[in-house]
């Protein structure tokens, strides 16, 4: 009995022992991730710059740049949804900019508002350089037809407006657009879930030890009326 006891004590401070490393590994994740936000936070927001001749989409991404030009005729609907406005369709037009030609994600229109034409004369823009990774494998194809696309395909896009695989998501455009709500680059859709994981394994780290005091007691009672 004594080997037995001994046996469920191994196995109930290895258990705790693992438990408590992942534990304390997602707390490392938390810790670098929230570094990483504040350090995505921060380039967002900071100064815009002009538009690179060659944006990169790993050294560029949310590269905050300022604009001027004209909207092209032309007009992308994204489908989305959006917590406090609902169901709507991102604006994605091509933009002519000192002799380039990019595309602006304009921002949000209610599902059931009509399409507005894209501002005409020249605009201001300031916004954030980002290459949207929106598709998932349940995803559905673009309705091209239609003009309801499911996903930002930057390529697609680029294609579909005979532009350079550019997109700029405005922050804010003057004069602005009264019906359309600018939707800019934030943190929100970057998960950060490492101290739940950390308290789920630190529940079960708590959980495993309180089985293991169970068992070696209900042994040790059987062993004691053996």
């Amino acid at each position: 009995m004594r080997t037995g006891l001994a046996s469920a004590l191994l196995f109930g401070i290895v258990g705790v022992i693992i438990l408590v490393g992942l534990g304390t590994w997602q707390m490392q994740r938390l810790e670098w991730k929230e570094d990483l936000l504040a350090r995505i936070e921060a380039r967002i927001s900071a100064d815009p710059v002009a538009l690179p001749p060659g944006p990169d989409p790993e050294a560029d991404r949310y590269l905050p740049t300022a604009l001027s030009g004209r909207f092209d005729d032309g007009v992308v609907r994204v489908l989305v949804s959006h917590k406090q406005m609902g169901a709507g369709y991102r604006l994605i037009s091509p933009f002519e900019t000192e002799g380039r030609r990019i595309m602006i994600d304009r921002g949000f229109l209610r599902v059931n508002r009509p399409l507005p034409d894209v501002p005409a004369g020249p605009v201001n823009v300031v916004g954030n350089l980002h290459w949207p990774d929106d598709r998932l494998a349940s995803t559905p194809g673009n309705d091209l037809e239609g003009n309801i696309w499911f996903a930002r395909d930057i390529a697609e896009m680029a294609e579909f407006f005979a532009a350079e695989p550019v997109l700029v998501i405005a922050r804010e455009i003057a004069p602005p657009e009264p019906e359309v709500t600018p939707f800019p680059v934030d943190t929100t859709g970057i998960p950060n879930d490492h101290l739940s994981y950390a308290a789920t394994w630190f529940s079960l780290a708590v959980l495993w030890a309180a089985m293991t005091g169970l068992l070696l007691w209900r042994r040790h009672k059987a062993g004691r009326t053996g």
